[in-house]
């Protein structure tokens, strides 16, 4: 099981009453909700292994390069200072590299630091690679792993993954209502194959990402034009030939757009072939003898976390 860890945390944030607090104040809601979400899956679905993927690049400058507005309005209008308590890697927080902080609500940065903390007590192995984002790393193992994977996000991007080896549990619309989504799943849903999800996310854009799409092109019909067309390639020949069965509008839409669809594809699409540390011998095992339980109770005690790490201890025991 692969958690796309900062899509469950901002959504843990937002979805976990504020009123979660440390014994010194500060919130933790972001920590406890990410600690009840897994806890929560990993009961459900007893998976022999877990992995948390982390952003160390929110942003990666290879994508803005391709896309320059590629979650350009993310970016944090104050930059913390260099050694600053702020100075977290993650997104919510800074990039490894070009150090750029993602913006965030307050109270969720020094969370992003002790998610880490608590993970790295629980012996739950944490994966991020410098110039990329957990969905890089997300879908590198999975498609590196030999075996079924399941996929924890709540990234309808992540939805390309899905195939024979791997099922993404989306949980757009929260963990205790979470879609399993397949190959058919994503057929019943956006009348497409999975493999295409890709051009599909491409053409209708998201403005969460800074990707435009192209402009007058929804779901309906960025899933028509996928069925239509056997790739972007032959949509942008077919948008250039007067002669091709398109209309003239959609013609003109689809040429309008012809220096974005190519550099957005290679945005959208994750990478699927960083090397990863060899993840065998136990490292992704839910095995709790790797817990450590004393650095897991000082962070309980100091950040005040109850019943989550009982939770979250009570989870992982549980055998297969």
């Amino acid at each position: 099981m692969i958690f796309d860890t900062a899509s469950m945390y901002f959504r843990a944030f937002y979805g976990v009453p504020s009123s979660l607090r440390s014994p010194q104040g500060e919130p933790v809601n972001a920590v406890r909700g990410l600690l009840d979400s897994i806890a929560r899956l990993v009961e459900q679905y007893r998976p022999d292994g877990l992995v948390c993927a982390w952003d160390n690049d929110w942003r990666p400058s290879w994508r803005v390069e391709l896309v320059p507005s590629y979650k350009t309005h993310r970016v944090a209008d104050v930059q913390p200072a260099v050694g600053t308590a702020s100075g977290v890697v993650g997104a919510g927080a800074l990039a490894a590299t070009g150090g750029l902080a993602e913006e965030s609500p307050e109270g969720l940065v020094h969370q992003v630091e002790v998610i880490r903390q608590v993970l790295h007590a629980l012996g739950i192995t944490v994966i991020g690679r410098d110039g990329y984002e957990a969905d890089d790393v997300i879908g590198s193992l999975a498609s590196q792993h030999d075996g079924e994977s399941l996929v924890v996000t709540g990234d309808r991007d992540l939805f390309q993954l899905a195939d024979e080896g791997t099922r993404v549990l989306y949980i757009g619309k929260g963990v205790a209502k979470h879609d399993v989504v397949d190959p058919a799943w994503v057929q019943a849903k956006y009348g497409i194959a999975a493999q295409r999800y890709v051009d599909f996310a491409v053409l209708r854009g998201d403005p969460s990402d800074g990707l435009p799409g192209v402009k007058d092109v929804g779901d309906k019909s960025a899933a028509q034009l996928v069925s239509r067309f056997a790739s972007l390639e032959e949509m942008i020949a077919a948008a250039a030939d007067p002669a091709s069965s398109l209309s003239p509008s959609l013609r003109k839409k689809l040429a309008d757009a012809v220096d974005y669809l190519g550099p957005a594809r290679e945005v959208v699409a994750v990478v699927r072939d960083l090397p990863l540390p060899e993840l065998d011998g136990g490292q992704l095992s839910r095995d709790i003898t790797r817990i450590d339980h004393d650095a897991l109770a000082a962070l309980d005690q100091r950040w005040g976390l109850g019943r989550s790490v009982e939770r979250i201890t009570q989870a992982l025991a549980v055998t297969s």
